[in-house]
This record gives structure tokens, C-alpha cells and sequence, in this order.
């Protein structure tokens, strides 16, 4: 497990139900001893006991050289520095599996293109992508839970969907891989938005309509970029985004929330520990969409907010504002 935040120390425990053995590697020496040693995470999900057969390393050019799959769980701004570190020491036969959620601002890429981009073809082309309604502390707990897998090689697939299969979370595979990446990305934006909504005390029925036209953006730049549709209405599309749009366990929703309520990004950022992966995706997902020529009006309004200090009740009126269109094509 590369990233020892909540979400790879969820999975991480999650996985040591079908191993003898899973390594979580560390950044922070901190979180490696206290799971080692209190089987605990201490910076993050501390209340909750991890399985006894994970152990933590620090010493990535080890993990990678001695471990045939390695879930990707760190920061998506962060995983190009990552994998390059990686890349000298990866087996020939090595699986990544990608759990992280977002797209790169750097180059304006999802994390299947940075992969395509930075390592050997058969290697990047049997790269597994996760992703779904799922929240950490309930996965380390064993709430149920369903999440799809998506990777273009179809020889690889069903191993990786049996490892991540269990009686309380289940595992459903696609081939759709630019359909998953892009659903449990793009649902980091609007649950931004969905929190602004709240904050501003709109009311249910205006978030409600928010969300069904934010998955109808969604799945416009998700087909333009050659994903299926019914990828859309399925786990990494619907499914993530009434979870991560409607809780306050959501990082997402939490920081829009706290903006609609008239704080500023620099507040809410000032605190976090853990990154609030829409805050970058806003800005990744307006450029992608203004390059593909796809109208995304409501990721276009979290961008303004976030990145051109508008003041959220103005842009939500004008949002409200717009022509007349029809539903399914506007």
C-alpha cells in the first residue's frame, strides 16, 4: 500500500483479510512505529485498531522492489513524484493498482495517462483503477460497501477484482477506465459544490437539483473523453457522488460547506491534514473542460469561487440565472 493516509490505511486493512502479510508504506516515520508497534495510525484514523499482520515501512525503494501489487494511494498532485521515485525498482511483473482520486494539475492529466506517460506499456496498460462510494473508517470497520474496478487488460482484471472481493465489500469490474478515473474525480468538484449549497442554506430540493445536472456534466466530459455512459449512473459515477456530496465525513462536501458559510479557502486549508483532493481537481477540471470544448457551468462556478475569490451566493445566482436549455443536452 503506497500512501498512508485514511483512505490506503482503510484498504491496507481491508486487504490483510486475504494476506498474511500487507505492507503500508509511510512517509512519516510517526505513523510506520505506531502501526508497527500500537497497531494504530497515529495522524490518522488513531481511534481505530489495525489488523495485526500490517506492518509499515519507510524505505519506498524496498516496498516496490519486493511487492508485486502496489495500491496507489497517495495524493494525485503527488503521484508523479512518486512513481518516478518508484520506477527504478519495480518488479517486471509489478500491478499498480490506483485508489487515489483526482486529476494532475501539473499537465492536465488523469492518473492512467501519467502512468502511460512514465512507465513501460504492458506495465501501464494492466494498471487497475478503483474507485466508489466508500468512506475509510467504515471500510476499517467492515460496513458494507461497493466499489467498481476498471483496467484495460482483461487477463488481469478479475485477480485484482478478487483480492479487493470481500462478504462486505464488494468489488464489480469495467473496462471503462477513463469513465472510472473520471466519475470518482470530477465528484470531488461538485460535492464542493454541494457543501457551498448547504452552506448557503438552500435547501434539499436545490441541492438535489444541483447534483443530478453536476452528474450530467460529469458524464458529458467523461463520454467526450471517450468514457461509457452507464459508467456514469453506476458506482464511480451516481454512487460516489451521493456519498461524497451528502455527508459531513466527506472532506469534499466539508470544505464547501465551510465556504458557503463565508470562510475563505486559506482558513479551511490552514488546519486540514488531509487534502480535500476537489480544491485541485476544480482547477484541473475547468482546463480540461475549456480544452475538450464541453460546457461544465457548475464546475466552472467552483473554480470561480476557489481560484477567483468570487463571493459564492453571486456566482450561485448567476448560475441560477442562466437560458433556458433542455435537460438532456443542456
Amino acid at each position: 500500500m503506497i500512501g498512508a493516509g485514511s483512505w490506503g490505511t482503510a484498504l491496507a486493512a481491508l486487504l490483510c483479510g486475504k494476506r498474511e502479510r500487507v505492507t503500508l508504506w509511510c512517509r512519516e516515520l510517526e505513523i510506520a512505529e505506531s502501526v508497527n508497534t500500537q497497531h494504530r495510525n497515529a495522524l490518522y484514523v488513531s481511534e481505530l485498531e489495525l489488523p495485526q499482520n500490517l506492518v509499515a515501512d519507510t524505505d519506498l525503494a524496498r516496498v516496490a522492489a519486493t511487492h508485486r501489487v502496489l495500491v496507489m494511494v497517495v495524493p494525485t498532485q503527488f503521484t508523479r513524484a512518486v512513481v518516478e521515485a518508484m520506477r527504478p525498482h519495480l518488479r517486471d511483473d509489478a500491478v499498480l493498482v490506483s485508489a487515489s482520486k483526482g486529476i494532475e494539475v501539473q499537465k492536465i492529466e488523469t492518473l492512467a495517462e501519467i502512468y502511460d506517460e512514465m512507465l513501460p506499456e504492458a506495465m501501464a496498460q494492466r494498471a487497475c483503477f478503483l474507485s466508489g462510494p466508500s468512506f475509510a473508517r467504515e471500510v476499517i470497520r467492515g460496513l458494507p460497501a461497493a466499489v467498481a474496478i476498471a483496467c484495460r487488460d482483461a487477463a488481469v482484471l478479475p485477480a485484482i477484482q478478487e483480492l479487493f472481493f470481500f462478504p462486505h465489500f464488494r468489488t464489480y469490474r469495467t473496462d471503462d477506465v477513463v469513465g472510472v478515473e473520471l466519475g470518482g474525480a470530477l465528484k470531488n468538484v461538485i460535492a464542493i459544490a454541494a457543501g457551498i449549497c448547504d452552506g448557503l442554506q438552500y435547501g434539499h430540493s436545490a441541492r438535489a437539483a444541483l447534483l443530478t445536472r453536476g452528474l450530467a456534466e460529469i458524464a458529458r466530459l467523461g463520454i467526450a473523453m471517450g468514457g461509457k455512459a452507464e459508467t456514469f449512473a453506476g458506482l464511480s459515477g451516481m454512487g460516489d457522488l451521493l456519498l461524497t456530496a451528502t455527508s459531513t465525513q466527506s472532506r469534499n462536501y466539508t470544505v464547501g460547506h465551510r465556504l458557503g458559510s463565508g470562510e475563505t479557502l486559506e482558513q479551511i486549508q490552514a488546519g486540514a491534514r488531509e487534502v480535500a483532493e476537489g480544491v485541485k481537481t476544480a482547477d484541473a477540471a475547468y482546463r480540461l473542460a475549456q480544452q475538450k470544448g464541453v460546457e461544465m457551468p457548475i464546475v466552472g462556478a467552483v473554480y470561480a469561487i476557489l481560484y477567483e475569490q468570487r463571493n459564492a451566493r453571486e456566482v450561485v445566482l448567476e448560475l441560477l440565472s442562466r437560458e433556458m436549455k433542455p435537460e438532456v443536452t443542456g
